[in-house]
């Protein structure tokens, strides 16, 4: 039968992150691919308590819930945002299904066909993924290391007149940078002098590796109600939980909130108020100092094999937090051909090109380093070495 699927249906694509994962996870390979937490460092005694007593103490676990999201686990979050110098009423949070779903719905309710999104080059692919299949048209800012190359985003919102601007600056996806103070100031002078939106995606934030070295969030620094930050639970608790949120404008969280009764009616009530006692009963910033020293343990063992390739030309920025390693080889190695080499020695990593909006760069890689044990990063890297000392070879 031939099915009559929706024009929007041609904007939907697989992510090639999730496709290299189907492929890899078949076989004994050790994966630096996904962006997974470790699941040793999961609080599931806390976990388990939090959600028996959720249901136990209280029905409306079990019951409908607002859009919104629950009250006492929105109150919570303005709280832990206000210790961050982001200072919002509880009214103006929505929880969402992951951070993820904060996206979809601001898409849904911000963009029309051909709408411009400024973006870094690369960026956080599954937005990629969302503001495609609106049919917004995402326009690449020059980068480096310090973050937007101020004077590319300024000649682009003079000319393009963008309907927002998305960034990932702190620990980002794909490629671990941090956003100077300076570059996260000026960003917010020419938003704010042109009208424009900023969306702020901090899925990472709070995985820093030095408390000295984390600049304030962009929507901390926000003075006229420009930003929306979006953040999640999903990196410091567990992922499952799937309990993001979303705060900025008043206005834009209301309708965002009209979207989502019309997408899933609430996020899961179970889960937020399993979270509220969670909250309360655990000392979960013990746990995220503990889940840092873990990652800069590992992100060091990585950093110190990666030290050791005698490759010319190989690049790489080294993390001050979050969860992956961003690597530049020689122009001339196409890293999605070299990840068919690498998956024969038994271990794989993800190609950068797929994260590019545009003039993708083919001989870049990600790293991840939260997934695997030491001994299992060393096992992995002695691999990925001799891989990356014969890529030559394979142009």
């Amino acid at each position: 039968m031939k099915y009559g699927f929706s024009e929007k249906v041609k904007h939907l694509k697989s992510s090639a992150v999730r496709d290299i994962l189907k492929v890899i996870n078949q076989g004994n390979i050790i994966s630096f691919a996904g962006g997974l937490p470790e699941e040793s460092l999961f609080p599931t005694e806390a976990v388990d308590k939090a959600f028996h007593k959720a249901i136990t103490s209280n029905n409306k676990a079990l019951q409908y819930g607002e859009t919104e999201g629950v009250a006492a686990l929105r109150n919570a979050l303005a709280e832990r945002m206000e210790k961050k110098g982001l200072t919002r009423n509880a009214e103006d949070i929505l929880i969402t299904s992951g951070s993820q779903q904060a996206i979809d719905l601001f898409s849904r309710v911000m963009f029309n066909k051909g709408d411009i999104i400024l973006a870094e080059n690369p960026t956080y692919l599954a937005a990629l993924q969302v503001f495609e299949s609106y049919e917004a048209n995402v326009v690449a800012v020059e980068s480096d290391d310090d973050g937007m190359v101020i004077s590319d985003l300024e000649e682009k919102i003079i000319k393009l007149k963008p309907k927002c601007i998305y960034v990932v600056p702190t620990y980002s996806n794909p490629t671990g940078k941090v956003w100077s103070l300076e570059r996260r100031l000026k960003l917010l002078e020419l938003a704010n002098k042109h009208h424009v939106v900023i969306f702020e995606d901090d899925p990472y934030g709070e995985l820093q590796f030095d408390q000295a070295a984390a600049p304030p969030s962009i929507a901390s620094l926000d003075e006229n109600d420009i930003v929306l930050y979006t953040s999640t639970f999903s990196k410091t608790v567990v992922p499952a939980m799937r309990i993001g949120w979303i705060v900025g404008p008043h206005q834009i969280i209301r309708i965002m909130a009209q979207a989502k009764q019309a997408t899933d009616l609430h996020t899961n009530s179970i889960s937020q108020h399993a979270l509220v006692h969670l909250l309360n009963d655990f000392d979960i910033d013990a746990h995220i100092q503990t889940i840092r020293e873990t990652y800069l343990e590992r992100m060091l063992v990585m950093k110190e094999l990666l030290d050791t390739v005698e490759l010319e030309g190989l690049e790489y920025i080294e993390p001050k937090g979050g969860m992956f390693f961003w690597v530049t080889l020689p122009e001339s190695i196409n890293t999605t051909t070299l990840l068919d080499v690498a998956v024969k020695e038994g271990v794989a990593f993800v190609p950068g090109a797929p994260f590019y909006v545009s003039d993708p760069e083919q001989n870049t890689l990600r790293l991840n380093f939260t997934n695997s044990s030491p001994n299992l990063i060393r096992e992995g890297m002695e691999k990925l070495v001799k891989v990356l000392e014969s890529a030559n070879e394979y142009i």
